[in-house]
């Protein structure tokens, strides 16, 4: 069995001669059925210079360069067209992902399953309000998909070679890897890590970028908000009929005052709720007009 293992990078210097040294370490008997492959998203910092360097001492060790920073989503896609093995393992380059799970990994895969799933118990990074805000963000994203995702599980997964080469067959333009894995279907499993302290440097994901992926998350797999936006519409409608009648029962009865603050209120709630609305089926149009372009995933600018 040939293993490739798949490390997206993203201003990982410090990291990237560590994760090499692990891997290595935890597989020992796998010298001649493995391959190495970094993808550097388009670091500014010496990531490249640290993935030439390896890959000059170890045939094993093979660099991607992407001429920009495209996303971790294209990036796990770059490797995954650049793997050649049998199994492919996907893992971050930043420590926190254990290469020992790599073992419990592939002995799901030899019971038969296609792709072995992991799911994070704790993180020894994450406080307790991340963590509380992490599961909330989670579940709210799972009662708007139409697709049952698990978001304990991290992007950190093995997949055999059907699942890879039915992966890289999807095309969308905007993708959230987790809710493709669990779309796809096939023979899935996973096994439980507790995710390790950063061996060097700060995560790169922010607030903005964990926001832009769960409305990835929400558009891509489910019309949902359209139809609660069709739904709140009703509700406001038949709020208004109601209002409309108790207008016209006050104003015969002349208890009406003049300049009525429930105008403002009623007004101002419209008027949000259209917004909202509108808001949401711009983030669908938006999807539309970026799938229409056909533009490519990524570009990759050189490789070692």
């Amino acid at each position: 069995m040939f293993i490739s293992i798949v490390l997206p990078a993203f201003n990982e210097e410090e990291n990237i001669e560590y994760i090499y040294n692990e891997i290595i370490r935890v597989l020992p008997g796998y010298e001649n059925f493995l391959e190495i492959i970094f993808i550097d998203d388009g670091s500014r910092d010496a990531t490249f210079d640290k993935i030439r360097q390896l890959s000059g001492s170890d045939e094993r060790v093979r660099g991607v360069r992407l001429s920009r920073n495209f996303g971790a989503q294209a990036a796990m896609m770059a490797g995954l067209a650049e793997a050649k093995g049998d199994v492919v393992v996907i893992m971050d380059a930043d420590g926190q992902h254990p290469p020992s799970v790599i073992h419990d990994m592939i002995s799901e895969y030899e019971k038969g399953f296609d792709i072995v799933n992991t799911r994070r118990e704790s993180n020894m990074d994450a406080g307790w309000f991340k963590q509380f805000t992490s599961r909330l963000f989670a579940r709210i994203i799972n009662y708007l998909s139409d697709v049952d995702m698990d978001f304990e599980y991290s992007d950190f997964r093995l997949m055999d070679r059907k699942a890879v080469d039915a992966f890289l067959q999807i095309d969308e333009q905007n993708r959230f890897m987790r809710g493709l894995v669990s779309w796809m279907g096939y023979r899935q499993s996973s096994v439980s890590y507790v995710a390790a302290e950063r061996n060097a440097g700060s995560t790169k994901w922010t607030l903005r970028d964990l926001f832009r992926l769960g409305i990835n998350g929400i558009t891509s797999f489910s019309s949902k908000p359209l139809r609660m936006a069709v739904h709140l519409g009703l509700l406001a409608l038949l709020f208004g009929i109601v209002y409309s009648i108790y207008a016209v029962v006050v104003f015969f009865t002349g208890r009406t005052i003049p300049g009525w603050p429930s105008l403002l209120i009623s007004i101002l709630f419209l008027g949000g709720f259209q917004l909202l609305t509108l808001g949401i089926i711009g983030e669908y149009i938006a999807r539309i007009f970026h799938e229409s372009k056909r533009r490519p995933h990524y570009f990759v600018l050189e490789r070692c």
